[in-house]
This record gives C-alpha cells, structure tokens and sequence, in this order.
C-alpha cells in the first residue's frame, strides 16, 4: 500500500474519531448512547494508530529509518485505550476520563496539530 493511500486510510478514521471523541466529551456520560459512541471511538482510534504505524516519518528525525516522534502519539493510544476500559470496567471513573482526555488531546488535537505543520502532507492538503 503507498503512502498516499495509508493517508487517506488514515484520516478516514481519524476525523469521524475526532467528531465523535469531542461530542462524547460534551453530552452526558454513562448513558448506552456514550458506551456505543465509546466503543466506536476507541476501535477509529485503534484503527488509525495501527495505520500510522505503516506511514513512514516524513518530517524530522527518524528511527529505524521509519518512526518519527509523531508515532509516540500511536503508542499513546495503544497504551491508553485498554487503560481506559480496564479503569472503567473497575468502576473507576476518574482514570477512565483521565486517559480518555490525555488520548484526546494527544492523539487528536495534538497530533493533528502537528499533522498541519508546514511540510507534512495535512498541511500540502488543506493550505495548498
């Protein structure tokens, strides 16, 4: 698969991720709507981390001739996301949204905004 095309992979995920991780933050939690959203959220997130880890670094340093500083924010998701759910399963509602909020800032806002500097592809995309 070519780079182009794990991007579009790529943010075919991420964006429904970031719509849907920002209206879980502000409606009501606990409800069966938040768990179904929830659960959609974590598998988008998943999805896209797994994804980037098949896009090489383009901007910066590198390791191993392939990961970035920007893949971190993959392994955040992998590391947050079943701590997450182990937080919750245990009734433990301030580590769920503690995690929950750190992935959403880091993974998302975060590296989006990082996606957007200038030459990264995000960038070429939406500024021209």
């Amino acid at each position: 698969m070519t780079y182009l095309q794990l991007a579009y992979l790529h943010v075919g995920t991420v964006i429904p991720a970031f719509f849907i991780g920002t209206y879980i933050l502000i409606v009501r939690k606990g409800t069966s709507r938040h768990k179904l959203l929830g659960k959609i959220y974590v598998t988008l997130m998943l999805i896209t981390a797994f994804i980037t880890l098949f896009m090489p670094a383009m901007v910066g340093p590198s390791f191993l001739n392939h990961f970035g500083f920007i893949h971190l924010l993959s392994l955040l998701v992998f590391v947050t996301v079943p701590r997450a759910i182990l937080a919750i399963r245990r009734g433990d509602v301030a580590t769920h949204k503690k995690h929950m909020l750190g992935m959403y800032i880091g993974a998302l806002l975060i590296a989006g905004a990082l996606a957007m500097m200038p030459g990264r592809l995000m960038h070429l995309w939406i500024f021209g």
